[in-house]
């Protein structure tokens, strides 16, 4: 029976799935990550790698695991991929697109609701014994009605968070991607607008987009500097997309209002970070997807595309098609 290394714990479902199509799954269920190392000497004797969590998946790493048939990732983000070497490899990668969407918007708009308000802090404060006498002039939040929400990356995820926002708020919707989104135009009445132009229009800026060399770090003090002095930037896509000492001196500074943050740079966070302590900051420990519905569905979507590896076809959701040409 042909082996499968799963790196971290997934829904017995899963698990189930694949050894009924005939295969032999593997867990690491050690809580701890695995170094590139390791993980090549585990991948010795097996045919195919369930990859979760932040295992990088570059040419070092295929070239010592050339008897793998295919990679299937349990998330949307591939970044940790060499794509190039999978190719040179012939080996096809696979990620678990869509199922997240809602649950991912869910998280940001929740971070835009919890940062306006202050939420976090004003629950620290009541652990604090400061629940005390009533001013009515602090603790002051900023209501989301009619506003204007930027999108960078109005893709699946970022058109669930532009549906929630106007029906809940009747937010305007502003967006930039690489090529126009004319399904988000009539679905939200979106407009499209230039990278400056978002900054400077954006009463809240959620980020959507993947993890790229254009992408990383493009949230700096520049663009900071351009954002509104109410702005919120919300951002559940990538931690390396920000800048996150130009984000902590543009929040010390009031270049913007607050941060609402699932993902961070670097990740985990210190306890001791700055952006902790913030009366106008909400950061979640990268659970975007954390809901029992998704990651179950993004298990099952991960085991279909290594058993279709396994079996010799086409895995569902594979990123690099490439493989398959010729």
């Amino acid at each position: 029976m042909e082996k499968v290394l799963v790196t971290r714990r997934i829904s017995e479902n899963a698990l189930a799935f694949i050894k009924n199509s005939g295969y032999e799954p593997t867990v690491y269920t050690e809580l701890t990550n695995i170094s590139q190392e390791d993980l090549i000497k585990m991948c010795q004797g097996y045919v195919a790698l369930l990859s979760v969590g932040p295992n990088k998946i570059d040419e070092r790493f295929l070239s010592a695991c050339p008897q793998l048939k295919g990679i299937a990732l349990m998330s949307v983000g591939y970044d940790k991929v060499d794509l190039e070497a999978a190719n040179k490899h012939r080996i096809p990668i696979s990620n678990t697109p869509d199922v997240l969407s809602e649950t991912t918007a869910d998280t940001a708009f929740l971070l835009m609701l919890a940062v306006a308000r202050n939420a976090f802090y004003m629950n620290k404060s009541i652990e604090r014994g400061e629940w005390n006498f009533f001013d009515p002039m602090q603790n002051l939040g900023q209501e989301l009605y009619g506003k204007t929400l930027g999108i960078l990356g109005l893709g699946r995820i970022g058109l669930e968070m532009a549906k929630k926002a106007k029906a809940a708020y009747g937010m305007d919707i502003i967006y930039h991607n690489r090529n126009r989104n004319e399904q988000a135009e009539k679905e939200v009445a979106a407009r499209y607008l230039s990278f400056d132009e978002l900054l400077m229009q954006s009463d809240v800026l959620t980020v959507h987009v993947n993890l790229t060399d254009e992408t990383k770090g493009i949230f700096n003090k520049t663009a900071f500097s351009k954002m509104k002095p109410n702005a919120i930037f919300i951002n559940t896509a990538r931690g390396a997309i920000h800048n996150e000492e130009d984000l902590i001196d543009a929040l010390q500074n009031k270049t913007i209002w607050g941060a609402g943050l699932d993902v961070t740079n670097p990740e985990p966070m210190q306890k001791d970070n700055p952006l902790l302590n913030m009366e106008n900051v909400c950061v979640l420990p990268h659970i975007g997807s954390a809901t029992k519905e998704t990651r179950e569905k993004m298990a099952m979507m991960a085991a279909e595309n290594i058993v279709a590896a396994l079996k010799g076809e086409r895995m569902p959701q594979v990123i690099n098609p490439e493989v398959y040409e010729g």
